[in-house]
């Protein structure tokens, strides 16, 4: 059942690095959480288990987490979305490259206020879909369960953005790219990164609490 609840079309397994690699612990001592593939289960594992311990370790300094991602797994998506909401920590967002479908729905997931995105970056709303095969029985069920969290998604991105799900409704019916600044107009973000400055004052003024 997994395998159809997507938020885009699945994509080719890349040759990068994994999220694991040296590179991404580095990060994650500076509270850095990275990103930078389609959301699947293994990833949001890793995702999860990042935030839990950055959480116990301090409970008190925001988490940053860096989103370039063309979407995937709803599923997934929503156990990181969950444990966001979950931890004491406020999750800073940062969107950069392409911030589409699951990739929106968690870059406007973070803390309001602290939700950013750089000035070349795309971000993508569309509904959710995937393929669905087998009985009757089975294309009916598979049916109701994309309405349903189709519904649960629009309701949640209405509260981030601050539209009605009606108008959610309307402007996810189909694939709906945004610029930088629309994205910031729409209500995804709360400001766009424009200089090194933009975020090093909110990572000041937390820490400095």
């Amino acid at each position: 059942m997994a395998d159809f609840l997507t938020s885009s079309p699945a994509m080719q397994e890349g040759e990068g690095p994994s999220i694991t690699d040296p590179i991404f612990n580095r990060l994650l001592k500076e509270r850095i959480i990275w990103l930078g593939d389609e959301v699947k289960d293994d990833n949001a594992n890793v995702i999860c288990a990042q935030m839990l311990m950055l959480a116990a370790e301090d409970p008190k300094r925001d988490i940053w987490l860096y989103i370039n991602s063309p979407g995937g797994s709803i599923t997934a998506g929503m156990a990181v979305y969950d444990t966001m909401q979950l931890i004491a920590p406020d999750v800073a967002t940062v969107g950069l490259g392409m911030c589409a479908s699951m990739g929106q729905f968690l870059l406007s997931s973070g803390t309001k206020g602290k939700r950013f995105l750089t000035s070349h970056a795309r971000v993508l709303m569309h509904q959710p879909s995937g393929g669905i095969g087998g009985t009757a029985t089975d294309v009916r069920i598979n049916a109701e369960l994309i309405m349903d969290m189709k519904k649960t998604m629009a309701e949640l991105t209405a509260e981030q953005t601050g539209h009605t799900v009606e108008e959610i409704y309307r402007d996810n019916e189909y694939d709906h790219w945004f610029t930088a600044q629309e994205a910031l107009e729409y209500g995804f973000i709360d400001k766009l990164v424009t200089t090194p400055d933009t975020m090093s004052a909110d990572k000041a003024g937390k820490e400095g609490e």
